[in-house]
C-alpha cells in the first residue's frame, strides 16, 4: 500500500489534480465512463461505504480499527473515488461544495447550541444552556 501524505503550505491535506487525472484515466481506459451515471455512482458509494462498515461489524469497537486499517483505508478510498467521479459526472467542485456544506452546517450548528452534544439541528431548539433538553 502507497502512503502519501500531500500537504499545502497551511499543513492541510488535499487531493492533487494529478489523482484526479489518475482516477479519471483509470476508467477512461476501460471504457468505464459509460457506466458513471449519477444513479450509479450514488449507488456505488453506498455500496463501498457498506463494505467499509463490514470492517467494524461485530468488532466490538474502535480497538479492533487498527487491525483493520488497510482494508478500511481501501474502502475509504473507493468511497472517495466513486464520489470524485459523481461530482466531475455532475460539473461540481468538490472544494466548493465541501465549504459550502460548512458554512451551511456552521449556521445549522452554532457553537452555543451544540458544543459538547450531537443532537441534530431540528433538535437544537430543546437545548439549554446547560445542554440540557427541557
Amino acid at each position: 500500500m502507497i502512503e502519501s501524505k500531500r500537504m499545502k503550505a497551511d499543513g492541510c491535506m488535499y487531493i492533487s489534480e494529478d489523482t484526479i487525472e489518475q482516477i479519471t484515466e483509470f476508467s477512461q481506459k476501460r471504457n468505464w465512463t459509460q457506466f458513471h451515471t449519477p444513479k450509479d455512482l450514488a449507488i456505488s458509494i453506498s455500496i463501498e461505504a457498506g463494505e467499509l462498515l463490514e470492517c467494524f461489524q461485530w468488532s466490538g469497537g474502535d480497538m479492533q480499527a487498527n487491525r483493520n486499517r488497510d482494508k478500511i483505508v481501501e474502502e475509504v478510498a473507493d468511497v472517495l473515488i466513486y464520489a470524485l467521479h459523481l461530482c466531475q459526472v455532475m460539473g461540481v467542485n468538490p472544494d466548493d461544495i465541501i465549504r459550502n456544506k460548512i458554512q451551511l452546517n456552521d449556521r445549522k450548528y452554532p457553537v452555543d447550541k451544540t458544543y459538547g452534544n450531537a443532537r441534530k439541528y431540528t433538535e437544537l431548539d430543546s437545548v439549554t444552556d446547560e445542554g440540557v433538553q427541557s
